[in-house]
């Protein structure tokens, strides 16, 4: 069973095809970068994954058609963490990372054990046990972003699918953020994330897609993917290839030139 499925799946907005008969499959244990250059489709298609954007073709959250699935049953299914990360109520980040929980509670209010334990390892993963109790509004930018990855782990789907999760965070956080991505594998849960730092991408990742123009340009092993030739055609780029510490390294040097 597929924990994710998309089927030649459109999106036309702004009287334009943004993407454009996309097919994959995302299995569990997976660790997927979405990579492609800025206006490629990345969050149009992670979206229309959610049913936030309106598309066309199908799309199956483990095996049944997300047009079927109520609310509750698709936050049980794949919690998403979205680019922008305002947060505007002054609400504790304890609460906020509570509201993860929001597709577990039962209708009787019942109270919800396991969610208990989801909320402190989440804020244990993320490092911010000490912000817990402050308003989640006054935070910088980087405290902002690892709260709402907290809450999205706190939601504990099989499948999480994150926007451009690493922006605003510092290298070192960066660095964590992976290894938690990582860590998820081994429950058999998987992460679908856009990606533009692709030094993060080619080291963490188990796979990689890549997107240029609304349309998927490769899908495979990083090592794959991430080719001289491809980073040439789709970034116009050229790079610099390493291994350290038993991982690959790659750095963009410079424009290409088409020489």
């Amino acid at each position: 069973m597929n924990l994710l499925e998309a089927k030649a799946v459109s999106v036309r907005l702004g009287g334009r095809n943004v993407v454009e008969n996309i097919s994959f499959s995302i299995a569990a244990g997976e660790f997927v970068g979405l990579i492609g250059p800025n206006g490629a489709g990345k969050s149009t298609l992670l979206k229309a994954c959610l049913g936030l954007n309106n598309a066309s073709g199908n799309i199956l959250l483990q095996d049944t058609p997300l047009a079927e699935m109520s609310a509750q049953a698709r936050g049980r299914a794949v919690s998403y963490l979205p680019q922008e990360h305002e947060i505007a109520w002054p609400v504790s980040v304890r609460h906020l990372v509570e509201l993860g929980r929001q597709p577990w509670l039962k209708a009787d209010g019942g109270r919800d054990f396991a969610g208990r334990h989801a909320i402190a390892r989440a804020i244990a993963r993320l490092g911010i046990t000490e912000l817990a109790e402050r308003p989640a509004n006054t935070l910088s930018g980087g405290e902002r972003a690892r709260v709402l990855i907290a809450r999205a782990l706190a939601q504990t789907t099989p499948l999480l699918l994150a926007d451009e999760p690493a922006a605003g965070l510092d290298p070192a956080h960066q660095i964590g953020l992976m290894k938690i991505f990582r860590s998820l594998l081994s429950d058999g849960h998987s992460v679908v994330s856009s990606m533009h730092d692709l030094s993060l991408a080619a080291r963490w990742c188990t796979r990689l897609i890549m997107i240029d123009k609304g349309h998927i340009v490769a899908d495979d092993r990083p090592e794959n993917v991430l080719t001289a030739d491809n980073l040439r055609a789709v970034y116009g780029v050229e790079a610099f290839f390493a291994e350290a510490k038993g991982g690959p390294v790659l750095l963009p040097l410079d424009l290409y030139s088409g020489v």
